[in-house]
């Protein structure tokens, strides 16, 4: 009795580890490493379409140029290849669009996103079509949202990379300061510390890379239209920055490349983004790329925004603009962070 007592709790043993071995493997399986550089994506598309309108359509959408850089950079740097030879080489792809068309399957067109299917981090879309002929207006349609959605996937990771990063003292003067939360890595070194104001840098390297949060009382809407932040912001940064000659100072690009606003979500709340050029007012040869995030500090009543721009003369600027605006994502302002004190505000 005692010995066929014994047999079924080992049975039952076994059992139980191999139950919860499978559960393990099924919900916490391993992913290797997404494998490509920030900004690149395979596109897996049959040739002929790839070839014809429908490939035309998503090179220009998805290798589209960005807008406000002093070059021609693109959003994504494209690689085409068919579903037939889409093999396990190829699955870690970083960021995947992949156009799958089959009567057998579907009976409309829509669109899937998924993170993380082969590798992490990775975005896939699949866009499902029952025929070819449907693919290209559908596609017309969606794609500005099936592109952002791939920026925000790059910005979100190269935010959760600044998270790991420990308490820094532009992030600790940033929680005095605004008694708001921001990952900021590292090599972004504090140089000024005010009421109202906070600047970091990070010259290392060959190029540079300037991180500025201020903030102001809010008294109306009209403080949030492109012209009244982009006058704002000549104000704070025209005193703030000087060039290498006497009487240069930090300005705005109108002529050329003129700034661009747009409403976008940041925290699930509403945030105006400003992209643009800047440039030395004063005689002196030197500009750059900017990017802005404007919001309201509802708990204290201001306006805080928070720029990064960068300076890197002869270089690409896509990539390490898009990694400093990926910091613009993790500002947290008090409401977002259950953080009710009242924080003093001065006008500048």
């Amino acid at each position: 009795m005692k010995h066929t007592t014994m047999k079924y709790f080992a049975l039952f043993l076994s059992l139980a580890c191999y139950l919860l071995l499978s559960g393990c493997k099924d919900s916490g399986r391993t992913l290797p490493n997404a494998t490509g550089s920030i900004y690149e994506m395979l596109i897996v598309m049959d040739k002929p379409m790839w070839e014809g309108e429908a490939g035309s359509a998503v090179k220009a959408l998805m290798g589209a140029d960005m807008p406000c850089l002093p070059q021609m950079e693109s959003y994504f740097s494209l690689t085409q290849v068919t579903p037939s030879l889409f093999d396990d080489f190829l699955m870690p792809t970083r960021n995947i669009l992949y156009v799958d068309v089959n009567p057998d399957r579907y009976t409309q067109c829509m669109t899937r996103y998924i993170t993380n299917a082969w590798s992490q981090p990775q975005a896939v879309c699949r866009v499902q079509c029952p025929d070819k002929e449907l693919f290209l207006p559908y596609f017309e349609e969606n794609a500005e949202t099936i592109r952002t959605w791939f920026v925000r996937q790059e910005l979100t990771r190269q935010g959760r990379f600044y998270r790991n990063y420990k308490t820094t003292d532009t992030r600790e003067a940033v929680q005095h300061r605004f008694g708001s939360d921001i990952c900021v890595p590292q090599d972004y070194l504090l140089v000024r510390d005010t009421t109202d104001l906070v600047w970091a840098v990070n010259d290392g390297g060959s190029l540079r890379r300037d991180l500025v949060i201020w903030s102001y009382p809010y008294t109306s809407q009209e403080q949030l239209t492109c012209e009244a932040l982009l006058e704002k912001r000549n104000e704070v940064l025209g005193k703030l920055v000087s060039g290498t000659l006497e009487g240069t100072f930090m300005g705005t690009e109108y002529k050329h490349f003129p700034p661009q606003l747009s409403a976008i979500n940041v925290n699930n709340r509403w945030c105006a983004e400003v992209r643009g050029l800047w440039k030395m007012q004063g005689g002196e040869a030197m500009g750059g790329p900017f990017v802005q995030h404007t919001r309201i500090d509802e708990i204290n009543n201001r306006i805080v925004t928070a720029e990064v721009y960068i300076f890197a003369p002869g270089q690409k600027k896509r990539n390490p603009l898009r990694q400093a605006e990926a910091i613009l994502y993790t500002l947290r302002l008090p409401q977002e962070i259950n953080q009710l004190k009242e924080v003093e505000v001065t006008e500048q």
